[in-house]
């Protein structure tokens, strides 16, 4: 059967990190996961307590290889194992722990201003919420764009307010597309990211999300599937009250649909997280990315489908 997807290299029928970094540069192309040292609103008593419910200690950076070394010794400790794996590679610093906005501007500058000469430096991304950004971080990054492309990661996980109230997400999907709006004014390019199987949403819920931001004015998507981890809010809830997670089969078929109805040209960054095992409590089948992925994509050729078939 032939793909009738555009946006591939091979039989993915969804427009990949991979291509988009390969036909920008023309290379490979890794993230450095890095520590700027920042908290959250929600941490730290601004506006709720303990972060959203399903964030762990590290703040969402379970899998970070960092230090807490200057952002440039990071960087260079990190990125050795790439270097040993890939020669003439090009990367993308991430700050990917907590809300790397939320703080004074002459921080952020000085969490960005090291790698904005630097010629292996691709790209740079910044994990954020919509309520940190205050005009003048977002003036200097849109001011950065002009040296690299500067990317914001902004957690929605809902478009339902009261799933984000059960989240402790202390914002709300208007507060959303407020900052979606200003930075659509802007060079800044914006990663959303949902999450399905959240307590109390059901499958057409999940899908709503997706439907909800398809014509909003943003670049790239990650689609997580909700994990319990140890020693988080989630956790204690789960423990109390158990609520009923999605299966694997259920999460596959809700994901093409997702994709279904997304635009062509959003570049689909992640379509599954990848918890550290020993942190992990429930679902154990999120440990299997691979697999997962896989049968996404023969779910997607065996109902001859693509991302964007039914965006309208």
């Amino acid at each position: 059967m032939e793909n009738p997807f555009v946006y591939s290299f091979n039989e993915k029928r969804y427009h990949t990190f991979n291509y988009y970094l390969k036909t920008t540069y023309g290379c490979k192309v890794a993230k450095v996961i890095l520590d700027g040292g920042f908290t959250c609103p929600n941490r730290d008593g601004s506006k709720g307590i303990g972060g959203c419910i399903f964030c762990s200690a590290a703040g969402s950076g379970d899998s970070n290889l960092v230090s807490k070394e200057s952002i440039l010794k990071q960087y260079e400790e990190n990125k050795k194992v790439m270097d040993r794996k890939w020669p003439n590679l090009l990367y993308i610093p991430y700050f990917q722990s907590y809300s790397n906005t939320y703080g004074p501007l002459e921080k952020i500058q000085a969490m960005i201003t090291p790698f904005l000469d630097n010629e292996e430096v691709a790209e740079i991304s910044i994990a954020t919420r919509c309520d940190c950004l205050k005009e003048e971080t977002i003036a200097f990054l849109d001011a950065c764009c002009k040296r690299k492309p500067i990317w914001l990661e902004l957690g929605l996980q809902t478009s339902n307010d009261e799933v984000g109230k059960i989240i402790n997400r202390c914002y709300d999907f208007a507060d959303f597309k407020n900052a979606l709006a200003r930075l659509s004014q802007t060079s800044i390019k914006v990663c959303v990211h949902v999450m399905n199987g959240l307590p109390f949403e059901d499958k057409e819920g999940m899908f709503q999300t997706v439907k909800d931001i398809s014509h909003l004015p943003f670049q790239a998507i990650k689609i997580h599937m909700l994990h319990v981890l140890k020693d988080t809010a989630l956790a204690k809830l789960y423990e109390a009250k158990p609520f009923e997670l999605i299966s694997r089969e259920e999460y596959i078929e809700l994901v093409v649909r997702q994709l279904e109805v997304l635009p062509p040209q959003i570049i689909i960054e992640r379509l599954t997280g990848d918890p550290l095992k020993e942190d992990l409590i429930i679902p154990e089948w999120i440990l299997n990315k691979t697999t997962t992925l896989n049968d996404i994509d023969k779910l997607m050729r065996k109902n001859d489908t693509w991302q964007g078939k039914y965006y309208e």
